[in-house]
């Protein structure tokens, strides 16, 4: 199985937490999430979003943007973002490669655009935004995933 991990930047819903957990057990996706969180950590606001798969994920969890990057500085990073130009379904994913969410209701600082190694955005119908935060990170990470799986079978 391909190695994609997810990472979370400051996240503000509990239930969307949830919800990567969820997505990233059932798809062998490692999990990160990046703090501080827009919401206290409590177990329980996962149990409905999560449901029992909260045991069965990989989640590691960082006190800061520093932090996170000291610890997986040879990771290629990828953002999911409105502010791309290249759409998620023609880049090159790679083994090892980690999907960044940004926070729902801000995305991630400017900073961080300028650092990632792609930015991806998902092309949407005439004037219609953005997907739901979980949404789109399976909609890019079945395409990672998908890539990573046909080089692997090479």
């Amino acid at each position: 199985m391909p190695n994609i991990n997810l990472a979370f930047y400051q996240p503000d819903i509990p239930q969307n937490v949830g919800a990567a957990m969820r997505l990233c057990a059932c798809l062998d996706v490692g999990m990160h999430v990046i703090e501080p969180c827009g919401f206290a950590w409590k177990e329980s606001e996962f149990k409905r979003s999560g449901m029992d798969y909260r045991t069965h994920v990989n989640l590691t969890r960082y006190s800061s943007w520093e932090k996170y990057k000291e610890q997986n500085s040879s990771k290629r990073l990828i953002l999911l973002t409105t502010k791309a130009s290249v759409p998620y379904t023609q880049i090159d994913y790679k083994d090892g490669d980690t999907l960044l969410l940004g926070r729902e209701s801000s995305g991630v600082p400017d900073d961080i655009h300028e650092i990632v190694d792609e930015r991806v955005i998902i092309p949407m119908h005439g004037t219609m935004r953005s997907l739901n935060v979980i949404n789109s990170a399976s909609m890019v990470i079945g395409e990672a995933l998908r890539q990573a799986s046909n080089k692997a079978a090479l």
